[in-house]
């Protein structure tokens, strides 16, 4: 099997979602996924061109060709880490859903977190992937997807129930995306996962972006949601897409 990977963008940017928020990583976002969420905002198709930012920080994207290797991978991440030492905090691996490349990805993991922490964004749906690779990382942040909110496939809860399972004892957290069409029963769905698990696992509500970045939420509603999901678990945050305000990739 090659050890090449279709990488869609490397960048460094402030880690807008989830208990990393606020952290400076360099984001690895690889192709291809699982799902179609209406709300997604990512082009994860393949393709002969990829991006990488010019210095980490510029915002300015240049092309580079598909597949990269784990080698090419390894350099830059060294190169940035040399150039800004302490600056990130850790590697952010996104998409699209990366567990769907997880026989390449158990390499890349045991290499490049020789260099900074390893975190993974998912879609929550691949738990028997994430077994070959769980003891490689150090968070998980994982969906559950609302059927109020993706639309994406048929109904996942016992899906994602599923993945936080084999998910447990790792540092991971679960995450939202809600908007005005999110139900009581939902919220009440989404803790009856957790609760199942482990209470403490931190869930984070995160309001819906709209296109230019604002939140299309009220605060009433926000703060409705988050006093349901309170009143059944200890660990409640509420936190938009703050790459998104702050303008960042």
């Amino acid at each position: 099997m090659s050890s090449q990977l279709y990488v869609s963008e490397i960048f460094s940017s402030i880690q807008g979602e989830g208990m990393l928020a606020g952290r400076r990583q360099i984001f690895i976002r690889l192709t291809d996924c699982n799902l179609d969420c209406r709300y997604c905002d990512t082009n994860f198709e393949k393709s002969a061109v990829g991006h990488l930012e010019s210095r980490p920080g510029s915002g300015v994207l240049l092309d580079i060709p598909q597949p990269m290797s784990l080698t090419a991978i390894s350099a830059i991440v060294d190169d940035w880490c040399s150039k800004l030492p302490g600056a990130h905090h850790s590697i952010s691996f996104t998409g699209g859903e990366p567990l769907l490349h997880v026989d390449i990805l158990v390499d890349w993991f045991i290499e490049l977190r020789k260099s900074l922490p390893l975190h993974l964004e998912t879609n929550g749906t691949l738990s028997d992937a994430l077994n070959k690779v769980k003891q490689h990382l150090d968070y998980i942040s994982m969906d559950i997807k609302l059927p109020s909110t993706a639309s994406c496939t048929d109904q996942l809860w016992d899906v994602h129930a599923q993945f936080l399972r084999a998910a447990h004892g790792a540092a991971v957290s679960v995450k939202i995306v809600v908007n005005d069409e999110t139900s009581d029963d939902e919220i009440g769905r989404v803790c009856d996962i957790v609760a199942s698990v482990d209470q403490r696992v931190p869930l984070f509500l995160q309001p819906m972006s709209q296109p230019d970045g604002t939140v299309g939420l009220s605060a009433t509603q926000i703060l409705h949601l988050q006093e349901l999901a309170a009143s059944r678990l200890p660990d409640i945050r509420v936190i938009p897409q703050m790459h998104k305000l702050l303008g960042a990739l």
